[in-house]
């Protein structure tokens, strides 16, 4: 909703046409590249366009659970969150993704296998890990950790049918922020997809691995390309958006508004002084709560996993 109704950011996919019809009528496990502060939102919109939006699941970090509302609405829709600590996170993911063998409905499973959103200092950290084990280096994605993919793979096989390994980056060097889609900035960006059948990822926890790794020696030699012409391969095609997403925003924006502004009159037209500070004191906490959400999206405020910190932990 916020990003194409209210920003109108587009979103182009490039896939192959025989693989596009079975988008949203089948399990999938989607690795996103984590290199944008929109990201995130460009993968739900993703799923959205495909009508899988509230059924998709996301690995996420244990901190966002503790976010007002989106957090909990996402503890509540059964997202797996991790601490990103292998030791204390296997047997909380295996459980959760366990779980979604049995779900009712076709899911998504979004995972981001670089743990931590790129940047200049956590790449080449990064590309030290690659030198010391002998792995290619990258160029435009940190080193993946395979630990979770690998165990995503483990718990969902038989019940998955493909790995969408999804790139994305934005035309003319754009640098979407959330903010930017807050205020009504729009952004260009492209997505390339591509549909891998499970029963091609080994079972081998290091074939694996091997895999993996390999998918992404091959991810960053489509953006290299992509930087060079602009254009990722496949066709490209704009799915559709659905309306229904904006008649349900609409639906609950005035059944909660409306009360919430009567109330604001009610209390303006009070007078009272009392009223009136809780008023603002409510307003500016509320203010001062978006603002920190945002700031957890922020590249240059983001966590400090996969820096100096971290160096000896790269698996």
């Amino acid at each position: 909703m916020l990003l194409e109704w209210w920003s109108g950011t587009t979103c182009t996919l490039y896939t192959d046409p025989q693989n596009y019809h079975k988008y949203g009528k089948e399990n999938a496990i989607v690795i996103l590249n984590h290199n944008f502060e929109i990201d995130f939102l460009c993968g739900w919109n993703f799923c959205e366009r495909f009508g899988v939006l509230g059924s998709s699941k996301v690995l996420a970090k244990k901190e966002l659970s503790y976010m007002p509302i989106i957090g909990w609405m996402w503890y509540f829709l059964e997202m797996v969150f991790c601490k990103r600590k292998w030791e204390e996170d296997r047997k909380t993911v295996m459980r959760s993704l366990l779980n979604l063998r049995d779900y009712p409905e076709n899911f998504w499973f979004l995972i981001h296998c670089e743990g931590t959103r790129f940047t200049e200092q956590k790449h080449e950290i990064s590309m030290q890990v690659a030198e010391a084990k002998g792995l290619p280096k990258l160029k435009y994605h940190l080193l993946p950790r395979t630990k979770g993919f690998a165990i995503t793979v483990q718990c969902l096989r038989n019940v998955v049918s493909a790995v969408y390994d999804s790139t994305l980056n934005f035309r003319n060097n754009e640098n979407p922020t959330l903010l930017g889609v807050l205020n009504g900035k729009k952004y260009h960006a492209d997505l390339y997809v591509r549909r891998i059948p499970l029963e091609e990822v080994p079972e081998d926890e290091q074939e694996c691995s091997k895999w993996l790794h390999k998918l992404y020696q091959e991810k960053d030699s489509f953006q290299e390309e992509y930087y060079r012409t602009g254009i990722y391969p496949g066709t490209p095609v704009v799915p559709p958006r659905r309306p229904w997403t904006l008649l349900n925003w609409l639906f609950w924006a005035l059944l909660l508004l409306y009360p919430l502004f009567k109330l604001l009159i009610n209390m303006t037209s009070s007078g009272s002084s009392l009223t009136l500070a809780t008023f603002a004191f409510v307003f500016l906490a509320a203010s001062a709560g978006v603002r920190w959400m945002i700031g957890v999206t922020e590249i240059n405020k983001g966590s400090t996993y996969g820096n100096h910190g971290h160096k000896g932990k790269w698996k």
